[in-house]
């Protein structure tokens, strides 16, 4: 059996690290805001190449907060339009709705899957006041044509880096071109905890200083609120693990690229476009994503040989009845990606054995 994502065995590897993390918690008498947080605060702001790093409970909140924050210092007033691709997962679409923002649907580049700079342009109007690019399935988007094309309009920037911790362009890391970035340490993310935890990055400092109190309940002192604030916080429990996971991380991405480089190379079915990518540090693999328009007999091929793999999504933002107001849209390009895309088997534990196997597999499909 080749599984999509072995979480038991990654996290085993590191299994005395973890175990001694947690003690030094446990030990420590101190649960919420302590000592971890403020040390892997730090260690990830360093990583990403920018100065204030502010966790949180998860990645949705961490996309929600920023705009809100945005919302409470003025940089933005409700009803605003936030540009952001219809192809994302619909967690990027709910932040911006959760505060009371437009959010404007455009399709993606068909080669990236990422935001289209050239659509994004298309799609600005007097009441767009942020972009909001996604970094899907861990490769970075083109952050220098958006930042331009953001600039050249005094728009804000939210990168959704949930997918790709450590993607750069030019040395420049996810998390360090936007004006702000939201990161998920999910689980099975390329940086994931032990449970939910998030996290923003920015060099916005009156930004951050908003953030940290926005997390915790508007308070920056006990007893004392200046926003109508929530609990969002990351607990010293999942950042001291983080910690530890953060030292494997380029490690990690570095095998990943590996057996991303085994399956471009091995991979030759004609009825199999496979994902490209303009340089190696643009993209983390968090998925290696292909797209069919035979998929289900691909994945029943793929399963019958003991391959499992997995459908990352299968109905977009738009289709959901949570947006049934824009049901009767059409994004042909974005339709076609979530009616063709396959997941393959990816992650730091995978072989390259096994990506030599997955590929094989592929290449015997007779649809």
């Amino acid at each position: 059996m080749t599984p999509f994502l072995d979480l038991q065995y990654i996290n085993a590897k590191y299994r005395t690290e973890l175990i001694e993390a947690c003690a030094r918690v446990i030990d420590s008498g101190w649960y919420i805001g302590g000592n971890e947080l403020t040390q892997f605060e730090q260690e990830f702001a360093a990583y990403c190449g920018t100065t204030h790093c502010i966790g949180v409970a998860n990645g949705l909140d961490a996309l929600i907060l920023t705009l809100r924050g945005w919302l409470e210092l003025e940089r933005l007033q409700p009803g605003d339009e936030i540009i952001v691709p219809a192809n994302t997962y619909i967690a990027s679409i709910l932040a911006i709705s959760a505060n009371g923002l437009t959010p404007v649907l455009v399709e993606p580049d068909a080669a990236s899957f990422n935001l289209s700079p050239a659509n994004a342009r298309a799609a600005i109007t007097a009441k767009t006041r942020a972009i909001l690019p996604v970094h899907l399935y861990g490769q970075l988007a083109d952050m220098p044509a958006i930042m331009a094309l953001a600039r050249q309009h005094d728009l804000l920037v939210l990168e959704d880096a949930a997918q790709a911790h450590g993607a750069s362009i030019s040395g420049k890391r996810a998390g360090s071109w936007g004006d702000a970035a939201g990161f998920s340490f999910y689980p099975g993310k390329n940086l994931g905890a032990l449970g939910d935890a998030g996290a923003i990055t920015t060099a916005d400092a009156e930004l951050a200083q908003t953030l940290r109190a926005l997390r915790n309940y508007g308070s920056h002192e006990k007893y004392k609120n200046l926003f109508k604030g929530v609990n969002s916080r990351l607990d010293e429990i999942q950042a001291a693990m983080l910690r530890v996971k953060l030292s494997k991380l380029e490690l990690e991405t570095k095998h990943r690229r590996a057996l991303a480089a085994i399956y471009l190379q091995n991979i030759q079915h004609p009825g199999v476009q496979l994902p490209q990518v303009a340089s190696s540090e643009q993209h983390v693999w968090h998925l290696f994503v292909i797209r069919t328009q035979q998929r289900a007999a691909l994945q029943q091929h793929l399963a019958a040989q003991g391959i499992q793999t997995l459908i990352h999504y299968p109905i977009p933002p738009h289709q959901q009845q949570a947006y049934q107001e824009w049901n009767g849209r059409s994004y042909p390009l974005t339709e076609a990606m979530h009616q063709e895309v396959l997941s393959l088997p990816m992650g730091p534990t995978l072989s390259e054995e096994a990506a030599l196997r997955v590929a094989a597999a592929v290449n015997g499909f007779n649809a």
